[in-house]
């Protein structure tokens, strides 16, 4: 079975990012959806374990490492190279979207202050989906925040969570034994297979046999219901598959 090529993450143009003020950015605004021209053709995505929950509803959750070594998650959305099998014309058919590309331009940013970091919203200002003359305002006529713009700073709040917690929850698992290389061969047709390597999954066994005071305390976190919703989120590798084999189909 061939392998396909290696997954991409979306990664960042060089752009410095800017603060986004209700001054200078009175008459900013967002271009509402998702397209491959605005960068969600992507063939997986990061995901947080704050995030688990919705993720597993839809998509299949897996790991990776990265040049450090460091674990991190993703959603796999599909099986080539820039495929997001979730995206179409219409948009982006899920009933989640990870918060990673539902933030859209928008980053998080802290200014330090004697009273601790102080968060900011900071902008992608060459980001395709920021206008001056389409979309949907940023900011109310007098200056406020517009709901879209609320909603964005929630998305990014979730993903500041998310990363806070990240190595800890992956830490507990690692120290118990959980994460282990999982095989993933996915076969499409007689004619079309993937072999996708350096994926690391929750191993069931290693879960059903832990030690009880190992059990209790990933328990106590909240870490062990995290790892039952990776392991059912491996039920939507199907629903990849029925997907990828209509797009061929269709082709």
């Amino acid at each position: 079975m061939p392998s396909n090529p290696p997954m991409d993450l979306p990664i960042m143009e060089d752009r410095k990012p800017t603060l986004l003020d209700n001054v200078e950015h009175h008459d900013l605004r967002l271009i509402p959806g998702h397209a491959a021209a605005w960068g969600d053709a992507v063939n997986q995505v990061r995901v947080y374990p704050n995030e688990f929950a919705e993720v597993q509803r839809e998509y299949p959750i897996f790991f990776r490492k990265d040049a450090q070594g460091s674990v991190y998650a993703v959603a796999l959305l599909g099986f080539d190279r820039d495929e997001n099998l979730f995206l179409d014309g219409n948009g982006w058919n899920a009933r989640y979207v990870p918060a990673e590309r539902a933030r859209g331009p928008f980053l998080l940013g802290f200014r330090e202050g004697v009273d601790g970091d102080t968060p900011m919203v900071l902008i992608d200002p060459a980001h395709p989906r920021l206008s001056r003359t389409e979309g949907i305002p940023l900011f109310l006529p007098h200056g406020g925040n517009a709901p879209l713009l609320e909603q964005h700073i929630q998305i990014l709040q979730a993903l500041h969570n998310g990363l806070t917690i990240n190595d800890d929850v992956f830490g507990a698992w690692i120290d118990a034994g959980l994460l282990a290389p999982v095989k993933v061969d996915i076969q499409i047709n007689d004619d079309t297979g993937y072999d996708i390597p350096d994926l690391f999954s929750i191993n069931a066994e290693a879960l059903a046999h832990l030690d009880g005071a190992v059990l209790a305390g990933l328990n106590a976190r909240g870490y062990l219901g995290l790892a039952f919703q990776v392991l059912t989120s491996l039920a939507n590798v199907q629903q990849l598959i029925s997907l990828k084999s209509r797009k061929l189909q269709g082709a």
